[in-house]
């Protein structure tokens, strides 16, 4: 891809369509489950008083999540209008008592200078669907205060790589019928897997689904099949990066490299910037 194609939404999956639909259905749990993921990875401290940036802010539903945690100022920021659109309606049917702004701008545009350093940078499952992933953690990167956190997600190297990146071009471009019936062999192949592995099968996995992404199910599996551009990194790659920058491991949930016959996980990172 050219640099210009990274910046044009038209060759990305229309990951903002799906987060519209999606943000019809949050509710007080979907907003507490947001919260409990983010206090996975950022202790509650490190809220209060602090800016938040949430880069590829999707339904919003995150930077609400935050601005409830005690943050003092929410930033969100797609390429995506459709996600900019639905962020603003979710963040204004809230009574937020903190600033707040949302801005339709690629992350290869993003500007200290223009836009300030935050204390918290957020980006789940993004960054490796901007075309450039190492670009994009460094512009991420270079979006935190000192003594700050950048916070990411981002999928895991897998043996089946290869196949996912074709299946993904082909599948973002796909008719809705043709997306719908990909849809349907996949979770076939997935109530499959989840039978083979008991715990309750298939029907129980749905019925309990919880993504720290804050989609359900169905949702999940058309932002998987679709998300196109498609990277994956490992663990030692991101740390090499990132203390390269200044910054300090501070928590890194990171799993073994899998086949990824179903999918690739994601990966998530934690890191503070040296003052």
């Amino acid at each position: 891809m050219s640099a210009d194609n990274l910046k044009n939404v038209d060759s990305h999956f229309a990951f903002g369509k799906n987060w519209a639909s999606y943000a019809r259905l949050i509710d007080e749990p979907q907003i507490e489950e947001a919260k409990r993921g983010l206090l996975a990875l950022i202790p509650e401290e490190d809220f209060k008083g602090n800016t938040f940036l949430d880069i590829g802010c999707g339904s919003g539903l995150h930077g609400l999540a935050a601005a409830r945690l005690g943050a003092s100022r929410i930033v969100g920021m797609d390429i995506d209008s459709d996600s900019v659109m639905t962020t603003k309606a979710l963040l204004s049917g809230q009574k937020l008592t903190v600033s707040w702004r949302v801005e339709n701008i690629s992350v290869f545009d993003v500007d200290p200078e223009r836009h300030g350093k935050f204390g918290i940078v957020y980006s789940w499952g993004v960054l490796h669907h901007t075309g450039s992933m190492w670009e994009a953690i460094g512009k991420a990167a270079g979006m935190v205060a000192p003594g700050g956190l950048l916070a990411i997600a981002l999928y895991r190297t897998t043996s089946a790589d290869g196949f996912w990146k074709l299946e993904k071009h082909f599948y973002s471009r796909a008719p809705a019928l043709v997306q719908k019936f990909l849809q349907g062999i996949y979770v076939a192949a997935f109530r499959l897997a989840q039978t083979i592995r008991g715990g309750g099968g298939f029907s129980h996995y749905v019925a309990n689904y919880k993504s720290s992404r804050g989609m359900d199910f169905h949702h999940d599996v058309h932002d998987w099949l679709g998300g196109y551009p498609y990277e994956t990194a490992i663990a030692s790659e991101v740390d090499h990066m990132l203390t390269g920058l200044g910054f300090e491991a501070e928590r890194v949930l990171a799993g073994p490299k899998s086949r990824g016959i179903l999918g690739s996980g994601c990966d998530e990172y934690v890191y503070r910037l040296r003052r």
